[in-house]
């Protein structure tokens, strides 16, 4: 099965997360959220997996500059909807390789993925 990198090619942390990848010859594709969006039958799969609240990335820009009522009294439903609007707002990268899902990019996370 191949392994997938959501997220944007410019961001740092997907920067680093492709470098570990390629140093340890792990074959990947990245899908590029600017690009291509998100599929929402997808990111169901991942909130269902992980839950929606490690997926929002609420630090960033995009999310910073959401109007107050988009960002007051989030759920599921509501940050769903904010993600396929915004993929922008889904914290980078998300990797799914087979059924596993991880969230962000730590190297020691990664290694126990694949060692």
């Amino acid at each position: 099965m191949t392994t997938t990198m959501y997220g944007i090619p410019n961001c740092d942390t997907i920067k680093k997360a492709r470098t570990w990848l390629a140093t340890q010859d792990v074959p990947f594709v990245l899908h590029d959220y600017k690009k291509a969006g998100v599929d929402a039958a997808a990111l169901d799969r991942w909130i269902d997996a992980v839950g929606w609240e490690p997926l929002l990335n609420r630090t960033g820009t995009t999310f910073r500059k959401l109007p107050d009522a988009d960002k007051a009294d989030l759920d599921r439903a509501k940050a769903r909807a904010l993600m396929i609007a915004n993929p922008s707002t889904i914290k980078r990268p998300v990797l799914v390789d087979g059924g596993r899902i991880e969230v962000g990019f730590k190297p020691e996370r990664y290694a126990a993925l694949f060692g």
